[in-house]
């Protein structure tokens, strides 16, 4: 009984928190705060939860992401779409929503910054969880002389694989969306083709570019956080902006552990391996992402380059200064992975991470 009377008492101070917050942020009139904390306290001691309301839900959803420590793209906080999904009772009706989701945000690659949001967990801890990291993502398949696709998904290729899952076993495999259901058996489901934009690399100047069929998928559709409400964890709520080009070009088709394909691209450009003194990787990676931008925009999909992104970071900082707001803020995770010391994050080392609520959070794998 004590663990019960303790869990309550801390999700009553975070939902009072919220609440006002809420009130106070959208200029909302005090007496209607008052009778919300009243009705919000009597059904926490009654059932250990409470109902956000779609208005207090889509603030909060919108709040979280400009708390978000990591996310350097917050100045466009404001224009989150929320998508109320609280409802869908079923893994199928999960699923379709994810669908609609993936075909909302590409919106044939201007993308809106969308999150749908399924059902909180419940008081005893049960939740819907989706098994994916993202809604879009390139199954990893282990062999005999290396792994063929993306080395980071292997772990989850392997588990859907287990529930019956078939790629082709190509580099760019979709995944499918697994969905798992309080202590149900996780269902699996395809992602249609005509739902997934995908961008093929070529490059403005260097010729055979296009002849490494490298390419990546538009929308970035992060799916295994919680996000956090007033003490209310929503283990289910799938959530997406657009790319900055270093994730890709710096990072998913550069890291070693990752698409390796740095080496393959320094052998095109006729670069001299043997030594790291010729900054071969220095100047691929330039390349790389010079690719990145140019194919995304040509494509017509929405990137920013991490120039850009750094510099509308500093104007999300100011803006919250000027609201008396402190920046949350790692900045190991702001500064890009690529001249990072030529961005104007660099300079403000002295950003520091601290536990806010709305926020996006991480959780256990389900598998």
């Amino acid at each position: 009984m004590i663990n019960v009377i303790n869990y309550e008492h801390h999700i009553e101070q975070e939902a009072l928190s919220f609440i006002r917050q809420f009130y106070e942020e959208t200029g909302r009139a005090t007496q209607e705060c008052e009778e919300r904390t009243t009705e919000v306290v009597a059904a926490l001691r009654e059932t250990g939860t409470y109902i956000h309301t779609p208005e207090e839900l889509a603030y909060g959803a919108k709040v979280a992401w400009r708390n978000n420590a990591k996310c350097i793209g917050r100045l466009f906080w404001e224009s989150l779409e929320v998508i109320d999904e609280r409802c869908a009772d079923t893994e199928e009706a999960i699923a379709d929503a994810l669908i609609r989701h993936i075909d909302y945000a590409t919106n044939e690659g201007r993308i809106r910054p969308t999150i749908t949001v399924f059902a909180p967990q419940n008081p005893d801890g049960s939740s819907i969880r989706i098994w994916n990291h993202q809604l879009i993502r390139y199954a990893g398949y282990r062999k005999q002389d290396g792994i063929v696709g993306d080395p980071a998904s292997v772990d989850f290729t392997e588990e859907a694989m287990k529930l019956g899952w078939r790629g082709q076993g190509t580099k760019y495999d979709v995944l499918p969306l697994v969905i798992q259901m309080f202590e149900r058996a996780p269902k699996w489901f395809t992602v249609p083709e005509n739902c997934i934009k995908e961008v093929p690399l070529v490059h403005p100047e260097i010729a055979g570019f296009a002849d490494l069929n490298l390419k990546w998928y538009a929308v970035p559709i992060l799916s295994d956080m919680a996000l956090e409400i007033g003490g209310i964890r929503y283990s289910a709520a799938p959530f997406n902006g657009w790319y900055m080009g270093t994730e890709i070009g710096a990072r998913n088709l550069a890291d070693s552990d990752r698409y390796d394909e740095l080496p393959a691209i320094a052998d095109l450009l006729g670069l001299d391996r043997s030594t790291n003194t010729t900054l071969w990787k220095d100047r691929v990676l330039l390349e790389l992402n010079t690719s990145v931008i140019h194919s995304y925009k040509t494509s017509g999909v929405s990137i920013v380059d991490h120039h850009t992104a750094a510099d509308q970071f500093m104007r999300f900082m100011k803006r919250e200064q000027e609201q008396g707001r402190d920046v949350n803020a790692r900045w190991s995770w702001l500064i890009p992975p690529m001249s990072p010391a030529a961005t104007p994050v660099w300079h403000h080392s002295e950003l520091k991470e601290n536990r806010v609520r709305p926020d996006y959070v991480t959780q256990e794998r389900p598998y």
